[in-house]
């Protein structure tokens, strides 16, 4: 069994659902899935915020190591980008 078989097993539920709400974050973990598998497009049209959510974390994990002059505010943006792309894919949902 692999990782990724492992993880597409063991994925956690959303307690949201369960309570008959549509989430924002509803897709992630099924489109980091597909992300790894290599299908890209399919990660996307998934949760369209999985690549700017990954360049902020890639950042974030740079700029503790490195300690960016300005990075507290590229970071900043890039949570109000991020913010704004779940907001609008949560709201197209309906």
């Amino acid at each position: 069994m692999g990782f990724i078989t492992f993880l597409e097993e063991n994925m956690l539920s959303c307690q949201w659902k369960e309570f008959g709400v549509e989430c924002a974050g509803c897709g992630f973990q099924r489109a980091f899935i597909f992300l790894l598998k290599g299908e890209f497009l399919k990660a996307f049209l998934m949760y369209p915020a999985i690549y700017t959510l990954l360049i902020m974390f890639i950042y974030l994990g740079l700029h503790l190591k490195l300690n960016f002059q300005k990075g507290h505010l590229i970071l900043k943006w890039l949570f109000v980008l991020n913010t704004a792309i779940i907001l609008l894919n949560y709201v197209l949902k309906f």
